[in-house]
């Protein structure tokens, strides 16, 4: 059995469709087609089921692929236990974009440059999403918010930043009171089905405001521009840009007692990649 038969099985699974899976893995639909039927012709049994252009796993084909994903990971470590590796030399990381549109890409360009063999494949979402992958071992790694809840004692978890919240206003509210203003201005909120988002919320209810909302999204430099034209102000956190805040914006500092959105690594509790979470950390403490 070929292993990269399983892991070309895998995703098929995870895109729903051979086309889109073919297309990934930069093969043919034939030959992963035929990957398949060589998978099925060993195990005895159908893993797919086609419906037009789309395919879902049989139940044997879902067994297949949850056992696949723990012997994806086992080789990988496997890999690297053979090969005298400190760091795994891959791995799959995930990232909420504000890390990855300000301060994570030259920390990976810092570590990439000390370990030039560690190929590195990185995944964008938001923090809930990026969780869920991680705990279906769609990801080794994931940078993401704090969750708002106890982590299960199968993951580890360690902070490298906390990210204090603010106002985000047009630069004629300069001088103007905070509260004041998430009070009396239209608000654009930052999405609460976001963990940041959610924390801001919670903030704007402790302080008995209930603002006059206009737009709710989740993507935090798109809430940028809203605000910067003058549409109203915003709850966020005071996210690492990677460079300074536009000159039509202005940060108001809340009261001491306002939250931090605290942003850290999660990952499998006896997992191979501690060792890259180390590394990657210690570039972090180093800039």
């Amino acid at each position: 059995m070929q292993t990269d038969f399983i892991d070309s099985f895998v995703t098929v699974v995870e895109c729903g469709s051979v086309a889109e899976a073919a297309r990934r893995l930069n093969l043919t639909p034939t030959a992963l087609a035929q990957r398949i039927a060589a998978l099925e012709a060993e195990f005895g049994c159908a893993l797919v089921v086609r419906s037009g252009r789309t395919v879902r796993p049989t139940e044997g084909g879902l067994r297949l692929a949850s056992g696949a994903r723990n012997l994806q990971r086992s080789l990988r470590e496997l890999r690297a236990s053979v090969l005298g590796n400190d760091v795994p030399v891959e791995f799959r990381l995930g990232s909420i974009s504000t890390a990855l549109a300000g301060w994570l890409p030259r920390r990976l360009e810092a570590l990439a440059s000390r370990h030039p063999d560690v190929d590195i494949h990185i995944e964008a979402g938001v923090s809930r999403d990026l969780y869920h992958a991680l705990l279906h071992d769609r990801l080794d790694v994931a940078l993401i918010v704090e969750p708002p809840f106890e982590l299960p004692k199968s993951l580890n978890w360690r902070t490298v930043r906390e990210e204090r919240l603010i106002v985000l206003a047009h630069r004629r509210f300069a001088n103007a009171e905070p509260l004041q203003l998430l009070a009396t201005e239209p608000l654009i909120r930052y999405d609460r089905h976001n963990w940041g988002g959610s924390l801001a919320d919670q903030y704007l209810q402790a302080q008995r405001i209930q603002p006059r909302e206009r737009v709710e999204l989740d993507e935090l430099q798109a809430l940028e521009l809203l605000v910067g034209l003058g549409m109203g102000v915003s709850l966020v956190p005071d996210w690492a840009r990677a460079s300074p805040l536009p000159a039509n914006l202005v940060a108001l500092q809340l009261p001491g007692d306002a939250p931090n959105r605290a942003i850290g690594f999660a990952w499998p509790a006896g997992s191979a990649h501690t060792s890259f979470v180390d590394l990657l950390t210690s570039e972090l403490r180093h800039a």
